[in-house]
């Protein structure tokens, strides 16, 4: 069973990457339906690993009585409530797009909260466990970017030299995050070419 695995994955990984570089009719038709079904498999599987923790973790704090039963019980509702109205409503309806967005909002705006105090707890510690000038520029970088990004210098926009010093500073993450995507892409490509040649096994759990 496993080398049958091993030949499906990689029969696969062949014809979705030659159908990607070869425009042949009937390639790419193939391509296209490999690609349907990891689609839909991937949506089968988020469905599953949703009905996972809603019941095997939260429902069973509910039931058991946990400490943190009453956060789990605001968790199944908001789910229940989510999921009944994106099935009756739809998610192109706009009540249903305000109710998901009264939600989304402040839990994000809530989490780059917590990211902002944790960057700054951790830039002072790397500051005073070392104190170099690494640490020192992490810390300055730190403190500039959440000035820069909680518009406190709005009013900069209109004096000419300052609005564009300041596009100049909002430019230097995006350096950093080429280098991250950069990463990120020659890591996949790794990994893939390791599937590819049957190096990586994730299929056989």
């Amino acid at each position: 069973m496993k080398i049958v695995n091993i030949i499906v994955a990689i029969v696969s990984g062949i014809i979705v990457l030659l159908g990607y570089f070869f425009k042949l009719p009937e390639l790419e038709n193939l391509r296209g339906s490999l690609l349907n079904w990891a689609l839909v498999l991937s949506g089968v599987a988020g469905l599953v690993a949703i009905l996972n923790l809603i019941f095997s973790v939260h429902w069973k704090r509910v039931r058991d009585k946990h400490p943190l039963k009453g956060t789990s019980l605001i968790i199944i509702i908001s789910f229940g409530v989510t999921f009944i109205a994106g099935i009756f409503l739809g998610p192109s309806n706009p009540g249903f797009q305000k109710l998901v967005t009264a939600v989304q909002v402040p839990i994000e705006s809530s989490l780059m909260a917590i990211l902002a105090i944790t960057l700054v707890i951790a830039s002072l510690k790397i500051l005073q466990r070392h104190r170099n000038w690494m640490g020192f520029v992490f810390f300055v970088s730190v403190i500039l970017f959440l000035v820069l990004n909680s518009g406190v210098l709005a009013f900069t926009s209109e004096i000419p030299i300052l609005r564009d010093l300041l596009s100049a500073f909002h430019q230097v993450p995006v350096a950093g995050a080429r280098g991250i995507l950069l990463g990120v892409a020659l890591g996949s490509i790794v990994t893939g070419i390791r599937v590819l040649i049957g190096s990586d096994r994730p299929y056989n759990g």
